[in-house]
């Protein structure tokens, strides 16, 4: 499913006690405010009006239908009365969708003169969302709490950014990881509990073999390839001279997109040691797939792979762009320091600062044939870098604030696609901190998702959530590590 087959849905709280026709009210007001809401151009998603929840079979029907539908892709709740929280006990103690707290009101200013017992039985958010507060924090339910008026563009904008972290979740539910052949021999942070990864982010992850990708190779017909060539010539530069290697390419392409679609799958890892029976490790073929919204992961990274197709579900119709990430290499000048990433082959074109081209070079590794790769700059701009570890019974995921800039040298003979950033709070003291806690080489970057959407998609994952910022020291992030690691043992988690 994509961004617009999702919905919210939106649930007021009451009660019987004021009497039918402050309910009608409410209820005309919580439709009003749903339609204004989705119509403001700031929710990547529609907020559905569901229901005045006033009794406690009420609230469990509600949730339970919303557990079952795939179309709620979370339950966006605000109380315009003074609604009792017991009732919502049992329909939150079954919630398995993302949940929001909007705390706001209908009015937005007091009104001097009209304002009487009437409409302060009518109008107490304030109480309500108080009430409701209580029961959120006592059932340690995963929320997100966000309060102003609802007409503001800032609160609009916040729900929003919730609405794709939630999206974000409903996709990693139902996500399948394609992986041709295994890990990277001897590397250790691109391994992983994959049955807990299914338990705790909803991720199948599986393998086919390179043999069976080969035989579908194979089968992919000349015209099949001829049309994928002239997509490539609409969206990138190409010399001619190159064309086979090119069609080559898309053969692999094809015969990717044909299984991983054949079988549900949105993302895919491969590895450059375990391509028996291929000419060329995937490069080209893996970039235009990644813009088309799969994931990847190189080595084997099933991790990193399903972590960048999340990231683009997320970032859907945003057009910064999000990409498979690793920090190759440092610019250590005093004053004036970079890092440089990259990888062999596989960035994804839509991080470009302009139209890249296909190029055509030996690789140096994975002993096969030059494969042709899109070769392009990183735009400038404000982004993060996520990774997702395995920590030994939890998962923690990591995400360092960065500032891409346009890279200060030419690098004429670099032959990959790359993006030059400064990492926050400075390059040697985030370089400390992401090693402190045990952030893999293989990162996503996003110019489109936030540090606050990960950690909203985090916290309802129930996951560890560290975020580097402008303001963290190594010393206060080992002791907060050191904190979080006693938290979530004890958690058992």
């Amino acid at each position: 499913m994509s961004m617009h087959d999702y919905e919210f849905w939106f649930v007021v709280g009451s009660q019987f006690l004021y009497g039918a026709e402050v309910l009608e009210t409410v209820a005309a007001r919580a439709s009003e405010m749903a339609a204004a809401l989705s119509a403001a151009g700031r929710l990547p998603c529609p907020l559905v009006y569901k229901a005045t929840a006033k009794t406690c079979g009420e609230i469990t029907d509600l949730v339970r239908e919303a557990n079952h539908d795939p179309r709620c892709a979370g339950i966006v709740a605000w109380c315009h009365t003074f609604s009792p929280s017991k009732m919502w006990i049992n329909g939150l103690v079954d919630l398995r969708k993302p949940y929001c707290h909007l705390a706001t009101q209908y009015n937005r200013d007091i009104p001097n003169e009209e304002i009487d017992m009437d409409f302060m039985n009518l109008n107490q958010a304030a109480h309500g969302d108080r009430e409701h507060g209580f029961l959120g924090a006592r059932l340690r339910l995963p929320r997100k709490v966000i309060a102003g008026y609802w007409r503001d563009e800032a609160v609009q904008r916040r729900l929003g950014d919730w609405m794709r972290a939630a999206v974000g979740v409903a996709f990693s539910r139902s996500l399948k990881v394609m992986r041709f052949g295994d890990n990277m021999r001897e590397v250790a942070v691109t391994e992983g509990d994959k049955v807990e990864a299914q338990i705790k982010l909803g991720w199948q992850v599986n393998t086919w073999p390179v043999g069976r990708l080969v035989e579908t190779m194979d089968a992919v017909t000349d015209g099949q390839i001829d049309a994928l060539v002239e997509e490539y010539r609409q969206n990138y530069d190409l010399n001619p001279d190159d064309l086979e290697v090119i069609r080559y390419q898309a053969r692999e392409e094809l015969a990717m997109k044909a299984m991983l679609d054949g079988e549900g799958c949105r993302a895919f890892s491969n590895n450059f040691q375990d391509l028996y029976g291929m000419r060329q490790l995937p490069g080209l073929a893996t970039q235009h797939l990644m813009a088309q919204g799969y994931g990847y992961g190189g080595e084997g990274d099933w991790k990193v792979a399903a972590m960048t197709a999340i990231l683009k579900a997320m970032s859907e119709g945003q057009t910064g762009g999000t990409a498979f990430m690793e920090d190759y290499t440092y610019h250590l000048e005093l004053g004036n320091q970079y890092s440089l990433g990259a990888h062999m082959l596989e960035v994804c074109p839509s991080v470009a600062a302009a139209r890249p081209r296909i190029e055509v070079h030996p690789l140096g590794i994975g002993d096969r044939e030059p494969p042709a790769r899109l070769v392009f700059e990183g735009h400038a701009g404000k982004a993060i870098v996520v990774s997702l570890i395995d920590m030994g019974g939890r998962l923690r995921l990591i995400c360092q604030d960065i500032h891409c800039v346009k890279p200060i040298f030419p690098m004429p003979n670099l032959p990959v696609a790359r993006v030059m950033w400064q990492p926050l709070p400075d390059l040697t003291t985030g370089v400390e901190c992401w090693i402190t806690a045990g952030g893999a080489h293989h990162t996503v970057l996003s110019y489109d998702v936030t540090a606050g959407q990960m950690r909203d998609w985090a916290r309802m994952m129930d996951i560890e959530f560290v975020h580097i910022t402008a303001g963290t020291t190594p010393e206060r992030l080992e002791h907060d590590l050191f904190l979080s690691d006693l938290a979530w043992k004890l958690r058992g988690r």
